[in-house]
């Protein structure tokens, strides 16, 4: 293998793949990326096992071949070479030569051979998707993830696909967050899998405003192809909760309130919070609203905000940081919140999207 390329283009590709690889994997060659140089393009791809991203970068190539090389030990080579082209060099012995005009580096790969293959979706029906969209759609529920490694079945994310309509949901079991958008999709099977946080994460960094997304579904994995990036992942196994039957019907008390307004009166609330004492108090009176936080040796805050409110007054807590995530990801000017008393879930609601969140006993 033998070829020439930008430094900032490989390195940003580098950067893409390498995310994924666990520092002190099982096997040495998954903390290694493999690198296959086609006419004109190269490929690099890094797994763990359970997800599986490529990049295809443009290069000029004087000959194909392929190696695998330590993912970190390779990054941090590239990022520091000063020069604006590399030249990629392969030899029989597995080693690779990595040279600029004026340093050289030589280190050892190992051979392609050893690299696990990542699954094949031929003759599979595909499902395009625009990626602005969808990315809108997991800010709006990413965040409700479970992190609670016991309860496997909520670290990810439940895609429904029915009817043309695309539903995303996620919850940690204190709060749940549902997203629906028509993508076209035109077909009489539904579609239900749990897409795992970590192949959540990755879409995130690297789904873009424009263009489109191609989904293709196979046997308990799934490839995204977002075009120059392609991730292929292993599913979460088992059954979603019925989200369904804990969304509350559409309550008459409601608070209408400026978005931003309300997230910044949280956020200095959340000042004072503490492991012990997390929960921020929001009383509501006519057209008032009263964000409050005390907490025992460390201090008192209080703010009035204007709000539309005409309903009974009440006084609730909540996690400051399950209002803040949906807060700063939403794009309205103003939100309305749903609340029936003191022990029961607030609820948000705008057009496609619900998002539930249980109160904190208020000390």
């Amino acid at each position: 293998m033998k070829l020439r390329v930008e430094k900032d283009v490989l390195l940003s590709s580098i950067q893409t793949v390498q995310n994924i690889i666990i520092t002190k994997a099982t096997l040495p060659i998954l903390s290694n990326i493999l690198i296959e140089a086609q006419e004109g393009s190269l490929r690099l791809t890094a797994t763990d096992l359970d997800i599986g991203i490529s990049c295809v970068i443009p290069v000029d190539t004087q000959e194909i071949g392929a190696i695998t090389i330590p993912a970190k030990r390779f990054s941090d080579i590239i990022k520091e070479l000063p020069a604006a082209s590399v030249n990629i060099t392969t030899k029989k012995n597995n080693q690779v030569n990595i040279e600029t005009e004026i340093c050289q580096f030589k280190i050892m790969g190992l051979a392609r051979e050893e690299f696990p293959k990542l699954p094949e979706f031929k003759d599979k029906e595909v499902i395009k998707i625009k990626q602005g969209v969808f990315k809108g759609m997991l800010n709006l529920t990413s965040f409700a993830i479970s992190m609670d490694e016991s309860r496997y079945i909520l670290n990810g994310i439940l895609f429904k696909i029915h009817k043309g309509n695309l539903l995303l949901v996620a919850t940690d079991g204190k709060r749940l967050a549902v997203a629906e958008q028509n993508i076209n999709y035109v077909s009489d099977k539904e579609i239900s899998m749990i897409v795992p946080i970590k192949t959540i994460h990755e879409l995130n960094r690297n789904l873009k405003e424009e263009g489109e997304l191609s989904v293709i579904l196979g046997a308990n994995q799934v490839l995204f192809d977002l075009g120059n990036v392609v991730m292929i992942s292993r599913l979460i196994e088992g059954e979603f909760p019925d989200y369904k039957q804990v969304i509350p019907v559409v309550s008459e008390n409601k608070m209408r309130v400026e978005r931003e307004q309300l997230l910044l009166a949280v956020k200095r609330a959340a000042l004072l919070s503490t492991p012990d004492y997390q929960a921020v108090k929001l009383e509501l009176f006519k057209n008032k609203l009263v964000v409050s936080k005390s907490t025992p040796d460390v201090g008192e805050s209080r703010e009035e905000l204007e709000v539309v409110y005409q309903g009974k007054e009440l006084a609730i807590g909540f996690n400051p940081g399950y209002l803040i995530d949906v807060l700063k990801n939403l794009q309205d000017d103003n939100v309305e919140l749903e609340l029936t008393d003191g022990e029961k879930p607030g609820v948000i609601r705008i057009s496609g999207y619900v998002y539930i969140v249980l109160p904190m006993r208020l000390s």
